[in-house]
């Protein structure tokens, strides 16, 4: 009896053990991977499950925003211009036949100007089927310019393809496939996953840094990105150099110690999570979202953001278009004797912005805030700026109840506008329109608006944690709206005057935007610091961070190409 109660005992023991193993390898996606890495990887893109995240993507609002028959018989056009387009549909065929899971590309170290890189996946069928897919990929991908080299290491077969500098080392091991550009990296991959290099220090899963970015990310994702930009610096700052772009980025690089970065599918939405390990620069303060007075039923755009005076010097080290002419103004206002510490004394740190777009009107109008801490010398403040945005523009100085309005004269163009400034002893209101601007003002007196109490706001503001840095809304259905009754009449009139535009786009099927828009959640975004850097989450049909690549990258292109023609 006493042997069976030990062998009971000994079978819930391992019972346990393998729930806990299950549930934590479940909890720990990354586990598998950050196993076979050194310590001081560079860089690391994970994927845990292609075909898992295939599924969940095609539960997506986009997904089925997609899959729409009136946006389908609009994209038949333009998607059948799209050349290769059966190639990638084979690529994706294959991809799902393999069922790769733990898919990885890393850049484990930079050497001279050369990125080491590694990857690999586990995958289902056997070897032989999976290899004749990665072939398929090798052939087409890596140029064969001589006979394949074949190595023998420790029970595997390691081949190599392509010429130096762009030759690629494969191998298999069990069901994993790995490569890399670097015969002694996929060798050590190898002996890691053989169980042939068992000192768990020199793994990433070991790397301080690496564990403190990944105690932010979510238990399970679909995506993870991870960047260790200080290591990456110098070769950055190269890179810069190299495609012209102008600032000295490589102070702010250095005081990120990390940068990780997770997607997952919430409820057929997108929900991102952003790690940045750096110490605070922002002011010991609390976000207060007062500036959400100011909003209306019309509002598409709120953010809130602690700013910080200290670094206004700074404004143009991001190298954005805007970035020049903002600090010649704030210079400007410098040579007028406006000081930081006249800011600071001024005006409070949180600053709000509102994009408002009633349907009456055919374009938005857009209003910045600043809270008044002290009228006097946010008068100044106020007085040197509107000298500075345009010393040759006249402005007029009016007062309406107990608000002092600055309006800057602008020549009549096809986009009438009036540049407006509005200082009380509450707020100051900065907009492209005197009406907005008034408008702004009389409501900043109210306790509540529209926005703040409509459904559709407070049921996104709930679906991220509470922020205490910055905040963004964006009301996306709203906006499609009122973008597709400005800019529909003007695109069917292009297509009457330009006949050619028909050869790849047909306008006249342009679904309605009541089909659209039922698709389009707010996509809400919060940002906190926390203990060793700051944690921004958000979520919409997509993401903040994905709306700002897809708008950036085109940004950054012209960037770059006006600093080349300079």
């Amino acid at each position: 009896m006493k042997r069976l109660g030990l062998l009971v005992i000994l079978a819930a023991v391992a019972a346990g053990a393998v729930v806990y193993t299950v549930r934590r390898s479940e909890s720990t996606p990354h586990a598998n991977v950050t196993a076979l890495l050194p310590r001081g990887t560079v860089a690391l893109v994970h994927l845990p499950d292609f075909n898992h995240t295939r599924d969940e993507w095609h539960q997506t609002d986009i997904y089925k925003l997609y899959q729409e028959p009136a946006v389908q018989e609009f994209l038949h056009k333009p998607l059948s211009k799209v050349p290769q387009r059966d190639v990638t549909s084979q690529m994706l065929a294959d991809i799902e036949q393999l069922s790769p899971k733990d898919v990885f590309v890393a850049v484990t170290s930079i050497e001279e100007n050369n990125p080491h890189f590694v990857g690999g996946f586990r995958f289902r069928p056997n070897q032989s089927d999976a290899d004749k897919i990665i072939a398929q990929w090798i052939a087409e991908f890596v140029p064969r310019s001589s006979t394949p080299e074949n190595v023998d290491y420790q029970q595997h077969k390691i081949e190599i393809v392509g010429a130096t500098p762009n030759q690629i080392a494969t191998a298999y091991d069990g069901q994993w496939f790995f490569a890399s550009n670097d015969l002694a990296e996929l060798k050590a991959v190898l002996d890691r996953t053989d169980g042939r290099e068992k000192a768990r220090q020199t793994i990433l899963e070991s790397d301080e840094t690496f564990r403190a970015a990944m105690a932010h990310m979510p238990a399970s994702y679909a995506l993870l990105l991870y960047l260790q930009p200080r290591a990456a610096s110098v070769k950055l700052a190269a890179l810069r150099n190299a495609i012209g772009a102008a600032g000295n980025q490589n102070a702010i690089v250095e005081q990120i110690h990390s940068v990780c970065a997770a997607t997952r599918f919430d409820g057929g939405k997108m929900r991102d999570v952003l790690f940045v390990g750096m110490a605070k620069t922002q002011p010991q303060r609390i976000l207060s979202r007062a500036s959400l007075n100011l909003g209306t039923a019309d509002t598409f755009l709120y953010l809130a953001t602690l700013n910080n005076p200290e670094r206004l010097s700074e404004i143009n080290q991001g190298g954005l278009l805007t970035g020049a002419w903002l600090q010649k103004v704030f210079d400007a206002a410098g040579r007028a004797g406006v000081t930081v510490e006249d800011w600071k004394t001024a005006f409070d740190v949180e600053l709000g912005s509102l994009a408002d777009w009633p349907q009456s009107s055919r374009w938005p109008s857009i209003v910045a805030t600043l809270p008044v801490k002290d009228f006097a010398r946010a008068n100044k403040v106020v007085d040197a700026l509107t000298h500075a945005i345009d010393e040759d523009a006249p402005w007029t100085t009016t007062e309406k109840n107990g608000v002092t309005y600055f309006y800057m004269q602008t020549p009549a163009a096809l986009l009438a506008i009036t540049p407006t400034i509005a200082l009380s002893n509450r707020a100051l209101i900065v907009g492209v329109d005197s009406v907005s601007v008034e408008s702004a003002t009389n409501r900043n007196a109210k306790s509540s608006s529209d926005l703040a109490n409509s459904t559709t706001y407070k049921s996104a503001a709930h679906s991220v944690p509470a922020p205490t840095v910055a905040f963004v809304y964006v009301d996306t259905a709203l906006l499609y709206s009122r973008l597709d009754a400005t800019l529909r009449p003007m695109l069917l009139m292009s297509a009457a005057f330009m006949p050619a535009i028909s050869d790849y786009v047909d306008v006249g099927k342009l679904p309605p935007p009541e089909i659209v828009a039922k698709h389009l959640s707010p996509i809400v975004s919060s940002q906190r610091y926390e203990s060793d850097g700051y944690v921004t989450e958000s979520i919409g049909p997509v993401t903040l961070s994905e709306a700002a690549i897809g708008l950036g990258l085109p940004a950054i292109f012209l960037g770059s190409t006006r600093s080349h023609s300079h």
